[in-house]
C-alpha cells in the first residue's frame, strides 16, 4: 500500500484527535474521562507517526502543514506550560507552605541558633562593653550613637521615601547572605546565621545602656519582628538546599537537590515578601511622628500575623507531607 493512502486512510483519526483536542481546551482532562484521555494520548503518538511519514515521503504541503498544526495542538495539551498562577502560588503561600514550615526541621534550627544567640549576646552585651566592643567595634558603637542622638520622627517625607528603597536594596542582602551560605553542604550557612545574630543582639544589647536607646528603640520596634523573622526564613531555605545535597534519601544530588529546590523557593518568596514589608514600615512608620504605644502595637500585630501563619496555619489539617 503507497505512504498516501495509508494516510488518506487515517484521516478519520485525525478528526477525531482535533475533535478531541477541541474538548480539552474547553474543558479539564478529568471531566473527559480517563478513556478520552487514552484514546487522546494513542491518536498523538499515531498523528506524531503520520507526520514523520509525510515528511519523508514528501507528501503535499497541504497535508504536512495540517499535521503540523495538529500535532503541534495536541502537544500543548498533552503537555501545557506552567504559567504563573495567582491562586495556585496563593494556595501555596496560604496552606501548603505554612503546614510545610511548621515541621521543617531546617527552620526549626534555624530559629533556634538565630533567636538564642540573639538573647544570649543582647544579654552579654548589655552587661560587658568589652564584648559589644568585640561583636560590634569601638567605630560601629561610636556611629550608632550619632545615628540615634536625633529622634527618627525628624526625617522628612523625601527622606524617608529615599530610605525605602535603601532597606529595599539592604535588608534582602542580608538574607541573600544568609540563604548563598547555605548552599554550602547546609553546615555552610549556621557561621553567616550566627553572626548575624551575634552583632544584631550586640546591637540591641548595647544600645539599651547608652543615652540614645529611646531614639534607638522607638525606630526598631516596628519593623523588627518582620525583618528579623526574614533573616531566618532565607537562612533555612538555604541550609535546606544545602542539607539535600548530603541526605539524599536514596536520590542522586542533584535530584534531591532539585526536589528541595521546591520547597526552598517558596520560602524564599515569603521572606522576600517579610523583608518588603519590614522596608515599608521601616521608612513610613518606624521614623513617623506618632507616639511609641502606636508604633510597638504594630510590632504587635506583626508578631500577632506571624504566630496566626506559622503555627495556626501550620497545624496539620487531613493528609499533608511532613517536611524531610
Amino acid at each position: 500500500m503507497k505512504v498516501a493512502e495509508l494516510l488518506e486512510q487515517r484521516r478519520a483519526n485525525w478528526r477525531e484527535l482535533e475533535e478531541l483536542c477541541r474538548l480539552m481546551e474547553h474543558r479539564t482532562k478529568r471531566a473527559l474521562g480517563p478513556a478520552k484521555v487514552l484514546r487522546f494520548a494513542a491518536l498523538y503518538r499515531g498523528a506524531c507517526a503520520d507526520l514523520a511519514l509525510a515528511d519523508a515521503y514528501q507528501l503535499p504541503p497541504n497535508t504536512v502543514r495540517y499535521l503540523h498544526q495538529l500535532v503541534g495542538r495536541a502537544h500543548n495539551q498533552l503537555y501545557p506550560s506552567r504559567g504563573f498562577q495567582v491562586r495556585r502560588w496563593g494556595e501555596e503561600l496560604l496552606f501548603e507552605l505554612p503546614q510545610r514550615l511548621f515541621r521543617d526541621g531546617c527552620l526549626r534550627l534555624a530559629f533556634l541558633l538565630f533567636w538564642g544567640v540573639f538573647g544570649l549576646t543582647a544579654l552579654l552585651a548589655g552587661s560587658r562593653r568589652d564584648l559589644a566592643e568585640a561583636l560590634l567595634g569601638e567605630e560601629q558603637m561610636q556611629l550608632m550613637e550619632q545615628m540615634y542622638e536625633t529622634p527618627p520622627e525628624s526625617q522628612s517625607v523625601n527622606e524617608r521615601a529615599f530610605m525605602l528603597g535603601f532597606y529595599i536594596r539592604h535588608n534582602p542582602s542580608i538574607g541573600l547572605q544568609c540563604f548563598a551560605s547555605g548552599l554550602l553542604l547546609g553546615i555552610g550557612g549556621l557561621p553567616t546565621l550566627i553572626s548575624n545574630a551575634a552583632v544584631l543582639g550586640a546591637t540591641f544589647g548595647y544600645m539599651a545602656t547608652v543615652p540614645q536607646r529611646d531614639n534607638f528603640y522607638t525606630f526598631v520596634t516596628a519593623h523588627g519582628p518582620f525583618e528579623l523573622t526574614a533573616v531566618v526564613l532565607a537562612a533555612a531555605a538555604g541550609m535546606r538546599m544545602g542539607f539535600s545535597l548530603i541526605q539524599t534519601n536514596g536520590w542522586t544530588r542533584l535530584a534531591s537537590l532539585r526536589r528541595s529546590m521546591h520547597e526552598a523557593v517558596p520560602m524564599v518568596s515569603l521572606a522576600v515578601l517579610l523583608f518588603g514589608l519590614a522596608a515599608f514600615i521601616e521608612a513610613f512608620i518606624s521614623p513617623a511622628p506618632i507616639p511609641y504605644a502606636a508604633k510597638a502595637a504594630v510590632a504587635v500585630i506583626s508578631s500577632g500575623m506571624l504566630l496566626f501563619y506559622f503555627v495556626l496555619l501550620g497545624q496539620p489539617r487531613g493528609e499533608s507531607h511532613a517536611a524531610r
